[in-house]
């Protein structure tokens, strides 16, 4: 017994120990703390990308199982001529199948045609500098020393993106029509990570039943059999607010983005591909997507005839329409059941945090929060025999209606 007390304080002692050394390292010293936990999300980098790749693929694998076995949709059915197995593995087959469908489909259509745009840009950025110059003359000359400011402010912008656009972009957009081009050697030496994280996705997809039966045997060793069933309703809240935001989001994106891509061809608008682009990839973020996406977008066309820029705009305005209202709805629905005010919430701490994916994952995480502290406020509620209904809370609501004992006189 005694050894056993002593066994516990060593052991409380070297971990508290421990703990102050990592914490003093990680904020004075060498951070070695820090160095070994990048180090291990750079080793985990390709199952990360395997798991959410297998997380975004699932329902496509159900797809092609429903369709071979027969089984109506959110059943299984066990195949009669084929083992259950055997059909994963069609299944898996035809989901990738499609995806380098569609891959190639986008390396040899839309690829080339952003590449020649991104050149088009760059050899027309020192005239577009001089349009630009023209404007602010024509708009400051009045005021000479304002104009001698914004002049060499204008430089010195027009320095750093004339850079950016020859030693950054340009060489970036070769690698990828030289990886596009060169199969699948050239693009194991650029994306290692992604090839790895598609086998692992692979993996993933052919045992996705038996990872889950694992994620619930760790479930019932860690809760009590009554806790068990909050848990695994609450892993299933999120999956649910996850699965659809996600996948939802990045197929109106990619619709989006052909939409604007063929009413952009259709009107001859310059630099289409980029545009499309730059519409669909910014369109993943919710709220200000369309905006982040129409700004540069119609600046670009701008340079080129300042008409079709308003055309562009009143095009993209339409276009924002229909997915708000019609194309929007029908994929996401209400999964996440954030009001307008918690987006922008969400949105904005996230990006503040993780940048651009925070603006994107952001939502979904916060959606499961908020469906947390709703729930448990409604259990609280229940067991104090108080109304649900937000609106019994309201403060202009008569003396006697409110909930709760009445207040003492």
């Amino acid at each position: 017994m005694r050894k056993s007390r002593y066994m516990v304080l060593g052991l409380t002692v070297f971990v508290t120990v421990a703990a102050i050394l990592l914490f003093y390292d990680t904020l004075f010293g060498r951070r070695v703390l820090l160095s070994i936990w990048s180090q291990f999300l750079t080793a985990i980098r390709p199952i990360v990308y395997g798991a959410f790749m297998a997380y975004l693929l699932a329902p496509v694998v159900n797809f092609f199982e429903r369709g071979l076995t027969g089984a109506p949709a959110g059943k299984a059915r066990q195949p009669k001529h084929f083992s259950r197995a055997a059909v994963r593995a069609v299944s898996i087959l035809l989901t990738w199948a499609v995806i380098c469908v569609l891959f190639y489909l986008l390396a040899s259509v839309l690829l080339p045609e952003l590449y020649k745009s991104i050149v088009q840009l760059v050899s027309n950025v020192e005239n577009y500098y001089r349009t630009i110059s023209g404007w602010v003359e024509h708009l400051l000359e009045s005021n000479p020393a304002v104009e001698s400011w914004v002049a060499a402010q204008m430089q010195e912008y027009y320095e750093d993106i004339t850079n950016w656009l020859k030693n950054d972009l340009l060489p970036r957009a070769q690698i990828v029509m030289v990886a596009a081009a060169g199969g699948v050697m050239t693009l194991l030496g650029f994306l290692k990570n992604l090839l790895v994280g598609i086998i692992v996705s692979v993996y993933l997809l052919a045992t996705k039943e038996r990872c889950a039966a694992h994620a619930r045997k760790v479930v019932y060793s860690l809760f009590s059999p009554e806790n068990v069933r909050w848990v695994l309703r609450g892993t299933r809240k999120a999956d649910g607010i996850f699965s659809g935001f996600v996948r939802g989001k990045l197929l109106d994106s990619l619709i989006i983005g052909i939409l604007c891509f063929i009413g952009c061809s259709i009107l001859k608008f310059p630099y289409t591909p980029l545009v499309s682009v730059i519409v669909g990839v910014t369109n993943i973020i919710p709220f200000f997507g369309p905006f982040l996406g129409a700004v540069p977008s119609g600046f670009l066309i701008l340079l080129v005839s300042p008409l079709k820029a308003l055309y562009f705009l009143i095009f993209v305005l339409a276009l924002q329409q229909l997915d708000g209202n019609f194309i929007g709805p029908k994929i996401l629905g209400g999964t996440t059941g954030l009001s307008s005010l918690w987006v922008i919430i969400a949105i904005l701490v996230g990006g503040s945090f993780f940048g651009v994916p925070g603006m994107f994952f952001g939502v979904p995480v916060c959606a499961c929060l908020y469906s947390l502290v709703d729930f448990l406020v409604e259990a609280r509620l229940r067991r104090r025999d108080l109304p649900l209904d937000t609106g019994a809370y309201a403060a202009d609501l008569p003396r006697e209606e409110r909930p709760g004992p009445p207040p003492e006189e």
